[in-house]
C-alpha cells in the first residue's frame, strides 16, 4: 500500500546570518570539527578566503526553541580571520578535514592552506588551467575502493596503484621537487583536477608529523584521463569518476582510464551540467534542466527522478531531502518520493549569483546559502519537532509517514517509531477515534498494556502504580475513564459546532461536525477496541502484575458488553484474573457461571461447587438461561432440566479430579438427584490422585439410589479388582433385589423376555444390560460372595436360573440338574453340566430325572432318548434297562436299547482293530531297526570324513541315519543326535520308504 504524500513541513529554519560589506561572495564550503561548531569558508571575487565560526546546538537537543530565541545573532556566527589566496576570484573550496587542509581553486591554480588559515598559502604551480576539482570519496561499504600507493611501499599482495596503471614512470612525478618512490599516497587526500578536456588524478604524499613543511605539500600525478569534451563538473566516488561535459555525462574509471557515455544532454538544454554528491547514500545527482537523476557509482539510475520547479542554481543536501536554489527561493524535496515539502524565500539584497553548500561529512545538520553580500545559515529542525508539529495540527497520517520515512533513513530508532505510534494512539483516543487509536497501540512495541488501565478503571486501583507517568510529549490530557473521555469529547464537538457556525476554525474532525456521534455508539466502540488491544496484549511477555490487570480488566469489559461466551471462555481457560476484584461484580450482575469457571481456574473448587449448586437449585429463578436451548424450544420445563444438567455436569467435572472426600460426598447428593450417571462418574473417576475410601462412599450413598451403589460396587470389583467378600456379597444382594423387583413388576401376560427392560419404575436405568443378565453374569463369574445369603433371598422366587447357579456354587448337583432339566427344560445346559461333572453317574442321574420328574410332570421320554443318543455309550446298558419306565413306548425303548447295544459292539470291534494295528506297527519298527543295524558300509583309502575331510583309513568312524560318515573324533564333537548337516534326529527323525507309519 502506497504511503500518503507528506504535507509541507518545516525541515530547515534560519539560524544566523553574516553580512559582507567589502567584497562579493564567489564560493562556499563547510566543515564541522565537532557537534556544536561549524567552520564556514567563504571565497570572494577579490581572491580572499574568509573563515567564519558558527556555534549551534546539537540537532538532537530538546532545548531547540529556547536556543533559537535566547541567543543573539552575534553569539551564533563570528568572523575568525581571512587570508588572501590570489588576485583572482576563489572559484571553489574543498575541505580535507582528515589531514586538516583546505584546497582552494583560484586563477586556474590549486592552493593549499591549513584548516585554521594560520600558515602561509602553498600554491601548486605544476597544475595550470584547473577549472574543477573533486576529491575522492569512499562509499559506505568501501567496495571497489583501490588503495593508492607510490613505489614499493604498499602491500605486495595487492599491488600499487601506479603498477595497476602501468608503472610509476609514465605519468607520475614529484610536482614540488624531491623523490617519491618510497612514499605512500594518503587515501584521505586524493582528488581529480579538470584541465580543459583532461582529468588529472593527483595524490598527496602522506605527511610526516615531525616535518610538515617538507612533505605536506608533496603531490604526485597518478593518471591523466582524456575526455570527449570540455569538463564542466566532476564527482569521484571509489574507483568511478562521473564527468559532466558540455555534451553529456560520462563515467570514467580511475583504474583503467576508460570513459563511457551515461547519457547525452539535449541540444537545447538551457543549463550547464551540474553534479551533486548525495553523501548519505553515496549516490550522484545529475541535473538536466529542471530534472535531477540519481545514479549510483556505476552510473546506473536508482530510484525515481526529482522534478524541480525550475532549473536550480545550486543543489544542497540535508538529511533525506535535497535543497534546490531557484529564483530567490530555497525549495526542499524528499529524495525517495520527490515530494515538495518546504519553501524558503531568501531575503538577499539585490541580484547576483546565489550559492549553497552543506556539511562535507554528510551529517545533514547545517545548510549555508550565500547571496553576493550575505551568508545565511539554516539549521535542520530536529525530527522530534517536525513530528510534534504534525501532531499539534492533528495531521496524524502525515506524522506517521514522516516517522516511517525517518526510520527507513536511519535517522530515528525503532523505539522512537514505537513511541510515536503510542503517542498518536493516545491523541486519537481523546479524539474519539478508538479503532484507529488501538491500531497504533498495536503497532507500538514499547507501549505497556498498563498504560490504558486508567481508561477502564478509575484511579486509585490495584494497578495504579503500574501505569508509567510522564512518558510522552504532553500533547494529550491525562488518561481518564472512557465515559469521561467520551463526555469531554462530545462537549468539544458541541463547542466546535458552535464555533463553526460563528465562522471560526477548530481542530475537531469535520466528519464529527457534519455527523455528530452517539454516545452509546462511541462507548460501544471504545469498549470493543479496548478488548481488542487487551486480547492482543495477552500474547506479549508481561510481568505477573500486568498480566493480572490485563485479564481482570478484560473481564470487566466483557461484562460491560454482556459478552457471556467470551467471559466464560476467559474464565475457564488459563488466566490471571483477580477473583477478589471480580466476585462482587459478577455476583451482582448474575454471571454466576463465569464466576464458577473463574473460581475453578484459580483452584477455589469449594466455592465453584457451591455456585454450581446454587445454579442447579435456583435455575428456574433466572440466574442463568441457556440461549441455545431457548432458541431450540420454548418449553420452559425442558430448559430448566437442561440448565440443571449443565450445572451438575460442570460440578461433576470438578469433582472427578478432586481427592477431598468430604467435599465430594457433600455435593454427591444433589448431583445424583439430577443425573445418576454423573454421580457414578464422580465416584469412579480415575483422574484423581487418591481414590476415595470405599466404606465411606458406600455409607454416604443414599440407600434409595440402588443403581449408583450397584455401579460403584461393580467398579470396585471389576475395574479395581477388589477381592473383599463383603463387597461381592453386597453387590450380589443388590442385584438380586433389583432382579426381584423387576420380575415382580412384569405383567403376567408379557413375554418372558420382558424382564430385560431397561426401565425401572418409569426411570431410565444407568445400565445398558438388563439387571437379570448382570446378576447371572456376576453369580457365575465371582467366587467371593456368600451364595447362601443370596439363595435365601430368592428361595421363594421364580428366578430358577439364578438358583441353579447358586446350587452349583454350593455343589448340589441334583438340584442343579432338576432346575435345568425340569424347571428350565434346557437339555443342552443339563448335558453340558453333566460333562463338567465328568462322571458317568451324572448322565445316569439326569436320565432318572427325565424318566421320573418331580412336581407332577410327565416323564420326558424325548429328552431321555436324546440323552441316550448323545451319551449312551458312556452308560451301563443294564443300569439303563433297570431305570427305563414301564410306561415308556416300546418303539422308543427298542430303538434306545438297540442303539446302545450296537454302540457297545462297535466299541468292542474298534478296540480289536486298534490293538492289531498297534502290533503291526511294532513289528514293522523292529524289522526296520534290524535292517538299519545290519547295514554294511565299505571304507577304502579314498574315503573322507564328511566333517574334517581327513582320510579314514583304519580309523574308527560313525555313520548317521542320513548316511553321513564322520571320524570318531568328529563324532565325539558332534554328538549322537546331530549330524554334520546340522540335522537333529531327536526333533527331526528320518523316515525311509517302506517303513510302516500309522497315525
Amino acid at each position: 500500500m502506497a504511503k500518503p504524500l507528506l504535507k509541507c513541513r518545516m525541515i530547515l529554519e534560519p539560524f544566523a546570518q553574516f553580512n559582507l560589506s567589502s567584497s562579493s561572495i564567489r564560493s562556499l564550503a563547510l566543515f564541522s570539527p565537532n557537534l556544536y561548531e561549524t567552520l564556514i569558508y567563504v571565497g570572494t571575487v577579490s581572491g580572499k578566503l574568509l573563515l567564519l565560526s558558527l556555534h549551534h546546538p546539537n540537532s538532537n537537543s530538546n532545548n531547540h526553541e529556547n536556543n533559537n530565541e535566547n541567543n543573539h545573532n552575534d553569539d551564533k556566527i563570528k568572523f575568525v580571520r581571512h587570508m588572501s589566496i590570489s588576485d583572482y576570484a576563489v572559484e571553489s573550496i574543498h575541505i580535507f578535514g582528515e589531514i586538516e587542509k583546505v584546497l582552494v581553486v583560484s586563477d586556474g591554480f590549486i592552493h593549499f592552506v591549513d584548516i585554521e588559515l594560520v600558515k602561509p598559502v602553498k600554491k601548486i604551480g605544476a597544475l595550470k588551467g584547473v577549472s574543477v576539482v573533486a576529491r575522492r570519496l569512499k562509499s559506505n561499504g568501501n567496495e571497489g575502493f583501490s588503495k593508492l600507493t607510490v613505489g614499493g611501499g604498499g602491500d605486495a599482495s595487492t599491488g600499487s596503484f601506479l603498477q595497476r596503471l602501468g608503472g610509476g614512470g609514465g605519468g607520475g612525478g614529484r610536482l614540488n621537487g624531491g623523490g617519491v618512490n618510497d612514499l605512500p599516497i594518503d587515501d584521505n587526500c586524493v582528488f581529480a583536477a579538470a584541465v580543459g578536456k583532461k582529468l588529472i588524478l593527483v595524490g598527496l604524499v602522506s605527511r610526516s608529523n615531525e616535518s610538515y613543511d617538507s612533505v605536506a605539500g608533496s603531490l604526485v600525478t597518478l593518471r591523466e584521463i582524456s575526455c570527449v569534451d570540455l569538463v564542466k563538473d566532476i564527482v569521484w566516488i571509489d574507483d568511478s569518476i562521473v564527468v559532466g561535459g558540455s555534451s553529456g555525462y560520462y563515467l570514467c574509471s580511475c583504474v583503467t582510464g576508460q570513459c563511457g557515455l551515461i547519457f547525452s544532454l539535449p541540444d537545447m538544454s538551457s543549463s550547464p551540467p551540474r553534479l551533486k554528491v548525495l553523501k548519505k547514500e553515496c549516490k550522484v545527482l545529475m541535473l538536466v534542466d529542471n530534472v535531477g537523476v540519481i545514479v549510483d557509482s556505476q552510473g546506473q539510475p536508482v530510484g525515481g527522478s526529482l522534478v524541480f520547479n525550475g532549473s536550480p542554481d545550486g543543489i544542497g543536501e540535508i538529511g533525506s531531502s535535497v535543497v534546490a536554489l531557484h529564483g530567490g527561493k530555497m525549495e526542499l524535496y524528499l529524495k525517495k518520493s520527490g515530494s515538495f515539502v518546504q519553501k524558503i524565500v531568501l531575503d538577499g539584497e539585490g541580484g547576483g549569483r546565489v550559492f549553497i553548500t552543506d556539511d562535507e561529512d554528510g551529517t545533514g545538520k547545517v545548510v549555508v546559502v550565500a547571496t553576493p553580500a550575505k551568508v545565511i545559515c539554516y539549521l535542520k529542525v530536529p525530527s522530534e519537532e517536525q513530528i510534534k508539529d504534525f501532531l499539534r495540527k492533528k495531521d496524524f497520517k502525515e506524522a506517521i509517514s514522516l516517522v516511517e520515512e525517518l526510520h527507513d533513513d536511519g535517522e530515528i530508532s525503532k523505539e522512537t517509531l514505537s513511541f510515536v505510534h503510542a503517542q498518536v494512539g493516545f491523541l486519537l483516543m481523546f479524539d474519539l477515534r478508538f479503532e484507529e487509536a488501538v491500531n497504533h497501540f498495536l503497532l507500538s512495541e514499547t507501549m505497556q498494556p498498563s498504560e490504558i488501565f486508567p481508561f477502564i478503571m478509575p484511579d486509585p486501583n490495584r494497578w495504579s502504580l503500574l501505569v508509567p507517568r510522564n512518558r510522552y510529549w504532553g500533547l494529550h490530557p491525562p488518561p481518564a475513564p472512557l465515559e469521561s473521555v467520551i463526555d469531554n469529547g462530545l462537549m468539544a464537538i458541541q463547542r466546535a459546532i458552535f464555533l463553526k457556525k460563528a465562522g471560526l476554525e477548530t481542530a475537531v474532525d469535520d466528519e464529527f461536525l457534519l455527523n455528530p456521534p452517539n454516545k452509546d455508539d462511541l462507548l460501544d466502540s471504545a469498549l470493543k477496541n479496548s478488548i481488542r488491544y487487551l486480547k492482543a496484549s495477552r500474547e506479549k511477555d508481561l510481568s505477573s502484575s500486568v498480566r493480572e490487570g490485563v485479564d481482570t480488566l478484560l473481564m470487566y469489559l466483557y461484562r460491560a458488553l454482556n459478552c457471556v461466551d467470551e467471559m466464560e471462555s476467559l474464565a475457564s481457560s488459563e488466566n490471571w484474573c483477580i477473583v477478589e476484584e471480580l466476585e462482587t461484580l459478577l455476583n451482582d450482575s448474575g454471571h454466576l457461571r463465569t464466576l464458577a469457571f473463574l473460581c475453578e481456574s484459580k483452584g477455589m473448587s469449594s466455592k465453584a461447587l457451591a455456585i454450581w449448586r446454587i445454579l442447579a437449585r435456583n435455575y428456574s429463578s433466572g440466574y442463568w438461561t441457556d440461549p441455545a436451548q431457548l432458541n431450540e424450544t420454548q418449553d420452559v420445563g425442558v430448559n430448566i432440566i437442561s440448565g440443571k444438567e449443565t450445572a451438575a455436569t460442570e460440578a461433576s467435572r470438578i469433582l472427578e479430579e478432586l481427592s477431598d472426600q468430604d467435599l465430594i460426598l457433600q455435593h454427591l447428593g444433589w448431583i445424583a438427584e439430577i443425573n445418576q450417571v454423573l454421580a457414578v462418574r464422580v465416584l469412579t473417576s480415575e483422574k484423581r490422585s487418591h481414590q476415595l475410601p470405599p466404606y465411606k462412599v458406600i455409607a454416604a450413598i443414599d440407600p434409595k439410589k440402588t443403581e449408583i451403589l450397584q455401579r460403584y460396587l461393580q467398579w470396585l470389583i471389576e475395574d479395581q479388582d477388589s477381592d473383599d467378600p463383603q463387597f461381592h456379597t453386597s453387590y450380589a444382594l443388590l442385584l438380586t433385589k433389583s432382579a426381584l423387583e423387576a420380575y415382580e413388576s412384569e405383567s403376567p401376560s408379557r413375554d418372558a423376555e420382558a424382564g430385560t427392560s431397561d426401565q425401572i419404575n418409569g426411570r431410565t436405568s444407568i445400565f445398558q444390560n438388563p439387571v437379570r443378565e448382570r446378576l447371572q453374569f456376576f453369580l457365575q463369574s465371582s467366587d467371593l460372595y456368600d451364595p447362601e445369603e443370596v439363595l435365601d433371598l430368592i428361595q421363594e422366587s421364580e428366578l430358577w436360573l439364578e438358583k441353579a447357579i447358586l446350587y452349583r456354587k454350593l455343589g448340589q448337583e441334583t438340584l442343579v440338574l432338576q432346575i435345568l432339566a425340569v424347571k428350565l427344560e434346557d437339555n443342552d445346559a443339563a448335558e453340558h453340566y453333566c460333562a463338567e461333572i465328568g462322571r458317568p453317574d451324572a448322565y445316569m442321574q439326569l436320565l432318572d430325572i427325565y424318566l421320573n420328574p418331580t412336581d407332577g410332570k410327565k416323564p420326558m421320554f424325548k429328552a431321555a432318548v436324546r440323552l441316550l443318543h448323545n451319551h449312551g455309550e458312556a452308560l451301563d446298558p443294564l443300569q439303563v434297562l433297570e431305570r427305563l419306565s414301564p410306561n415308556m413306548p416300546l418303539q422308543l425303548a427298542s430303538d434306545t436299547i438297540l442303539r446302545m447295544l450296537r454302540a457297545r459292539l462297535h466299541h468292542h470291534y474298534q478296540g480289536q482293530v486298534v490293538h492289531n494295528l498297534s502290533r503291526a506297527v511294532g513289528l514293522d519298527a523292529n524289522l526296520a531297526r534290524l535292517e538299519e543295524r545290519s547295514r554294511h558300509v565299505q571304507i577304502n583309502d579314498e574315503s573322507l570324513c564328511d566333517s574334517c575331510h581327513a582320510r579314514l583309513g583304519t580309523k574308527l568312524f560313525a555313520m548317521y541315519p542320513d548316511d553321513t560318515i564322520v571320524c570318531y573324533k568328529c563324532f565325539r564333537r558332534q554328538g549322537e543326535s546331530t549330524s554334520v548337516t546340522g540335522r537333529d534326529f531327536k526333533n527331526d527323525p528320518v523316515l525311509k520308504p517302506g517303513w510302516l507309519v500309522t497315525d
